[in-house]
């Protein structure tokens, strides 16, 4: 999720201050990923930075307005145009956590996938009682719709992506999944901290 070009991109509708931005951000967002308004603020502080808003002048109830720059209506545009690359994404702490525990001698995976499968089954029970719920007419609830269903869709993939990892578990012979510490060392690495003083 990309809060800077979502938030310029709310900017790109007109000027706004910081909670108005956090509002707007809730209302267009099913208000499903919450911000507080300090990530607001302190990215409100790069944007600046980076002259794709400016600051505008405070109203007689205290409220900085921001307003957005050729720049960032720019960036916007270009965000916008543009498909989400999920190579780049941050990694998956799932994959890792179950790959790692998989190679490391005596550990149990298939009790760490049990209680992965039971916190995600129930994740995807919460998230279908919500979609269940009903949303309001209009806009706000078309976003909440559409943020609902993605997030039903990845904890469904999830669900079976966990299934499938037991199946791939299942195909291995314990034993032969366990790493030890690889004998050859990395030729880099900290160097000890005597030598650094010595020198």
């Amino acid at each position: 999720m990309s809060v800077r070009q979502s938030l310029l991109a709310i900017l790109d509708q007109g000027p706004c201050y910081g909670y108005q931005l956090r509002a707007e951000f809730d209302r267009r967002t099913g208000s499903t990923w919450p911000l507080n308004v300090g990530q607001i603020y302190n990215t409100l502080d790069r944007l600046e930075r980076d002259g794709l808003v400016s600051k505008g002048a405070t109203d007689e109830q205290g409220h900085v307005f921001y307003t957005i720059t050729d720049a960032g209506s720019l960036e916007v545009s270009d965000w916008l145009g543009s498909p989400v690359d999920r190579g780049q994404t941050a990694r998956d702490e799932l994959a890792i956590k179950l790959s790692v525990a998989a190679t490391l001698p005596g550990v149990d995976v298939d009790a760490v996938l049990r209680t992965q499968r039971r916190a995600s089954a129930s994740r995807l029970a919460a998230l279908t009682r919500a979609a269940h719920a009903g949303s309001p007419d209009g806009p706000e609830g078309l976003a909440r719709k559409l943020v609902t269903d993605a997030q039903l869709f990845q904890a469904e993939a999830e669900l079976n992506w966990l299934d499938r990892a037991r199946e791939r578990l299942a195909e291995q012979p314990a034993h032969a999944m366990s790493l030890g510490l690889a004998s050859e060392r990395p030729k880099r690495g900290r160097p000890a901290r005597d030598a650094v003083t010595a020198g």
